[in-house]
């Protein structure tokens, strides 16, 4: 059985104002000292500052920067708010936490009245900087003192995160487990539970093929490459295997799309037919099947060859998608968007409005490299962007993740925004009061095997999708979106992520877990 990290260590983690019932009202019989601060990864500095503060007072609280207030960097912080919580909570001598939900300290100073405010001696060298001076002016107003700890040595926590990150994935995950009542057993149901839903996806075929080759050698007279054909394999991707993904997880899949009458077609029709895709193609004679041709040469690869045609769907097949998404009941619409002519500004909006009311809706926008925007897609119940996506949709290259996904998620007006980090997971942001304590959390990826990350975001927007149709919960849908793009990311190639697959890795997880 799990030892909940929040269930041990709860009595200690408070708010400002039931610290301040507790301790009462100034004078008291003991004395209060509160420290402040970020402690991403607590270290022996942070040790020895808390150790000095609690022995010059009877009741030690340490208080803690929210996350959606920490700009130490674009990731940062390393470690979410509640389990920074959970950690200084678990030392002996800190007898109560505090998240502060805003950007300083100073309303929960005057809420909590410490007899004393430690700060680092670092802070309290040549003159006082203007936000201890902010900070000391509260604490004398009421008849506090600022005191400096001592120390020799100045520890950081970015030079530590920087030599050897921990790894906090199984602990993050419990945490945002506990805060949402999800269990593994939840999770479990919640699969089972995706059987049967209908969804239509409606987007851009892309045909992923991969020609392998040998080296030969070079050319003499010019910087020509030579390499000998070996063999050549094509996939469904794009949408296309955004349906295959739901087919997989156990959902009643109609896929609507264009394609060009052309050999390709017919692989492609063929593909989805045999995976149980019911297909809804329009088929345009003018325009090439898309196909994105990669020659692979000693498993590197060297070139890619696209084949298609970017420019504007005519108004007769805009009819025909509008007719189809009005008219074929589903639970859930999804639009994922590559950019290669189904999707821009003068298709998106009849598109949307085409979208019956009730109906649960999805989009996804994979155009950081084109004319594209997932903020087209206006009050959708999900949207799924990458972060050059999303930085892309508003314009934002410096500001960390939290901001940013708090830009695109005013932007779109969605329910649900889940950030895709790539190798460092997933933020979830499903609250549009930003500065609220349970506004965003991160789950970060499972992948134990790298081999191809090509095709996660597909795998997680089709369970995320069928999660939260099958459960109302963002958590547990980010939850199994990211757990299903982590299996993804140990198949060689986009290939459809099964019930089976996620049962699995949720089993390895829940292990990992019970160790960790």
């Amino acid at each position: 059985m799990l030892v909940s990290l929040t269930e041990r260590y709860k009595h200690k983690i408070k708010t400002a104002a039931e610290v301040r019932m507790l301790i009462g009202d100034r004078p008291r019989n003991k004395k209060v000292i509160m420290c402040h601060g970020v402690f991403d990864v607590v270290h022996p500095g942070h040790l020895r500052h808390l150790l000095y503060a609690k022995s010059k007072a009877d009741i030690l609280v340490a208080s803690l920067t929210a996350d959606q207030h920490i700009t130490k960097g674009v990731y940062r912080p390393h470690i979410q708010q509640d389990l920074r919580a959970v950690n200084l909570a678990a030392f002996e001598m800190v007898d109560f936490v505090v998240i502060d939900a805003n950007d300083k300290p100073l309303e929960n100073i005057g809420i909590i009245q410490p007899d004393y405010f430690a700060k680092g001696f670092e802070y309290g060298g040549a003159g006082v900087g203007a936000k201890t001076a902010e900070e000391q002016q509260i604490v004398q107003s009421y008849g506090g003192e600022l005191i400096f700890t001592p120390g020799d040595v100045v520890y950081s926590s970015s030079a530590f995160i920087k030599m050897d990150a921990p790894d906090v994935r199984y602990a993050n995950l419990q945490i945002v487990m506990e805060r949402h009542g999800v269990t593994f057993d939840k999770l479990r149901q919640t699969l089972d539970g995706m059987k049967g839903y209908r969804v239509h996806v409606v987007g851009d075929t892309i045909v992923d093929s991969y020609t392998y080759c040998a080296m030969i050698g070079g050319q003499t007279k010019t910087p020509t490459m030579s390499v000998a054909f070996e063999r050549k394999v094509d996939f469904v991707g794009g949408a296309g295997i955004v349906a295959k993904h739901l087919m997989a997880a156990g959902a009643d899949v109609t896929f609507s799309t264009v394609l060009g009458n052309d050999a390709l077609k017919t692989f492609v029709v063929d593909d989805l037919v045999k995976a149980g895709v019911k297909l809804n193609a329009v088929v345009d004679p003018t325009r090439p099947t898309v196909n994105k041709n990669a020659i692979v040469v000693g498993g590197y690869r060297l070139l890619k060859v696209d084949t298609l045609d970017n420019r504007s769907i005519s108004d007769d097949v805009l009819a025909k998608l509008q007719y189809g998404v009005k008219n074929i009941r589903s639970d859930a619409v999804v639009y994922s968007d590559f950019r290669h002519g189904m999707f821009n500004k003068r298709t998106v909006p009849p598109l949307v409005e085409s979208i019956p009311s009730g109906v649960f809706r999805v989009a996804d926008s994979q155009v950081a490299s084109r004319w594209g925007n997932i903020t087209d897609f206006k009050d959708f119940d999900l949207i799924t962007p990458n972060e050059r996506e999303a930085r892309f949709a508003v314009g934002d290259q410096d500001s960390g993740v939290r901001p940013l996904a708090s830009m695109v998620y005013d932007s779109a007006r969605c329910k649900l925004l889940i950030l895709k980090l790539g190798e460092r997971g997933v933020l979830a942001c499903h609250d549009k009061a930003h500065d609220s304590l349970d506004s965003y959390y991160v789950i970060d990826s499972f992948v134990d095997n790298l081999v191809d990350a090509v095709g996660a975001g597909d795998a997680l927007l089709a369970y995320s999708t069928l999660a939260m149709l099958a459960s109302k919960s963002d958590a547990i849908a980010t939850i199994l979106g990211c757990i299903a793009a982590s299996c993804e990311c140990e198949f060689d190639g986009n290939v459809p992520v099964t019930l089976e697959n996620v049962h699995a890795k949720i089993d390895t997880v829940e292990r990992q877990l019970s160790f960790a």
